[in-house]
C-alpha cells in the first residue's frame, strides 16, 4: 500500500465540501441539493466513480468552479469521493441537504482552509483514509477571543442579538 498526501484547490472566497457517495446519479442529486439550499450559491461538483466505466461525473452552475471541481477530483482519484467548490454560500447553508442526499454516505470535512487529503492507494485503487483540515490548534480562547467570537457570529447574521 502507497500512502499520498494531496493539497487540494481551495480558491479565494470559496469553500469545499469533501465526501463520499455512490452511484452515477450522485452528481444530479447533488446539484439539485445545493441549488434547492439557497439560491444564490455558485458551485462546481465532481464524483470519482468507481465501477463501470470509472468516469469523473461532473456539473454545477458556475464553469470556473466546476473546472476546479474536476481538477481536484483528478489529483485525488479516490472511489467514489465528491468535491464540490462553492461561492455565494456556507457549508452550513448546504450541509443538511448534502448530507440527506440518498447516496451520500459520508462527509471528510466542510471547510474554506488549507485541506490536505490522506490517500491510500492498492493494486485495486484509491480511498480516502482522512483529511487535514487547515492548522493545528495553537491554545485556548481568552475573555477577548470569547467576545470576538460572539461579536462576529453576529455581524454575519448567524445569531441574533
Amino acid at each position: 500500500m502507497k500512502l499520498t498526501v494531496v493539497d487540494l484547490i481551495v480558491p479565494e472566497g470559496c469553500n469545499i465540501i469533501l465526501g463520499q457517495a455512490h452511484f452515477i446519479k450522485t452528481v444530479e442529486d447533488l446539484y439539485e441539493a445545493m441549488v434547492n439550499s439557497t439560491p444564490n450559491v455558485k458551485f462546481g461538483v465532481a464524483f470519482c466513480e468507481s465501477s463501470g466505466p470509472c468516469l469523473i461525473r461532473h456539473d454545477g452552475n458556475d464553469e470556473e468552479l466546476r473546472k476546479i471541481a474536476i481538477e481536484n477530483a483528478l489529483k485525488l482519484l479516490a472511489g467514489h469521493c465528491f468535491i464540490i467548490v462553492m461561492k455565494n454560500a456556507y457549508p452550513i447553508n448546504v450541509l443538511d441537504r448534502i448530507k440527506a442526499t440518498p447516496e451520500v454516505v459520508r462527509i471528510f470535512c466542510a471547510s474554506a482552509n488549507p485541506i490536505q487529503v490522506i490517500i491510500a492507494e492498492t493494486e485495486q485503487g484509491r480511498g480516502i483514509l482522512g483529511v487535514i483540515d487547515g492548522m493545528k490548534s495553537k491554545g485556548v480562547e481568552d475573555e477577548e477571543k470569547i467576545k470576538e467570537r460572539i461579536e462576529f457570529l453576529r455581524k454575519i447574521g448567524y445569531k441574533r442579538g
